[in-house]
């Protein structure tokens, strides 16, 4: 299959962080082991200030500092000092697949109308116990629900949205949307897919084979965190950009968490009856999903099941919290 495209296009790696740190050079480092022609590809890092990879490579590699701003924007910085046809988002705590950039520009080649192509972000095997929870949770059946193959390689398919994690956008089109231009974080993914599939009537296609690895946040606290930012900035963008957020399957965790909240206070209000039997049902049998899910993993499944349990609380009321916002600042979000 290789062999009937042209892997000639020039790439540009953008990476946005804070500090330079060890995840970054792990990152540079699997970089460097592409296979594709490293006379193709430079990486561009963004962080707030001067820092240093040491170690000597077959790309070009260029550190920008930017200052303390948003992530957005340091892309778009990135993406504007580039000089790739082609310009791959990752974050500094991802590392990529060695086939990675190949699949991707296969992609690319193969049909004009694809303006972007992304793929599943895979929880490395060598990630800490905690890690590995936040990771399987993600992934798992009632965790990560419609979107698991983001975390996990599943079928081929088109999509609308897609984390900026592991996401690869033609230049041209960048060019023609003005980039990311925008302060949300997180979120500023979901604005420039939006631009792609609604403004530009183009295609983001999600393939198993353009595959990076994903260091996750430490279960409870780090994991916890990103969950209610994700929840809160998704209900915002219900009413913001109603196009690719107002969906049921968003919905879902919040109607769970009021159904909870409705059950214990007929718990106090009936004492007994089939009426509340029957309104408990529905409970028992997410229960029994709940098991029967997290227990794939056995080593993992004391946290886990919890966690699941857990993410679809916190995810419900940040959400109701992102609805009701009148206006979600990027400082919020970063909270």
């Amino acid at each position: 299959m290789t062999g009937k495209f042209n892997m000639s296009k020039k790439v540009s790696i953008i990476i946005p962080l804070k500090e330079i740190n060890e995840y970054v050079r792990e990152a540079v480092s699997y970089i460097e082991g592409l296979d594709y022609d490293k006379k193709l590809i430079e990486v561009i890092v963004l962080p707030d200030n001067e820092g240093k990879i040491y170690g000597t490579f077959s790309f070009d590699l260029k550190i920008i500092p930017t200052g303390h701003i948003y992530p957005g924007e340091k892309r778009d910085i990135g993406y504007r000092k580039s000089s790739g046809e082609i310009v791959a988002f990752i974050d500094d705590d991802v590392y990529c697949a060695r086939e990675w950039l190949k699949k991707a520009v296969e992609i690319f080649e193969g049909s004009a109308a694809v303006a972007a192509v992304g793929g599943p972000a895979v929880t490395p095997p060598a990630d800490k116990y905690l890690q590995q929870v936040s990771g399987i949770i993600y992934s798992s059946f009632l965790g990560g629900g419609n979107y698991s193959y983001r975390y996990m390689p599943e079928r081929r398919r088109e999509v609308d949205d897609y984390p900026s994690c592991n996401l690869l956008v033609r230049r041209s089109v960048l060019d023609e949307i003005n980039g990311f231009d925008t302060e949300f974080w997180p979120g500023e993914d979901t604005v420039l897919c939006l631009k792609i599939v609604k403004d530009l009537k183009l295609k983001i296609m999600y393939d198993p084979e353009v595959l990076v690895y994903h260091h996750r946040r430490d279960f409870f606290g780090g994991h916890m965190k990103q969950v209610k930012s994700y929840a809160t900035h998704r209900g915002y963008f219900v009413k913001r950009f109603p196009e690719t957020s107002l969906r049921f399957s968003y919905f879902i965790p919040t109607l769970f968490t009021l159904y909870l909240a409705v059950l214990a206070a007929m718990t106090l209000i009936v004492k007994g009856g089939i009426a509340l039997l029957a309104f408990s049902m529905p409970f028992a049998v997410y229960l029994l999903l709940l098991f029967f899910d997290g227990i794939k993993k056995i080593k993992y499944a004391p946290l886990v099941i919890p966690g699941i349990f857990l993410n679809h609380i916190f995810y419900g009321i940040y959400f109701i919290k992102g609805i009701l916002s009148p206006k979600l600042k990027e400082e919020e979000i970063r909270k």
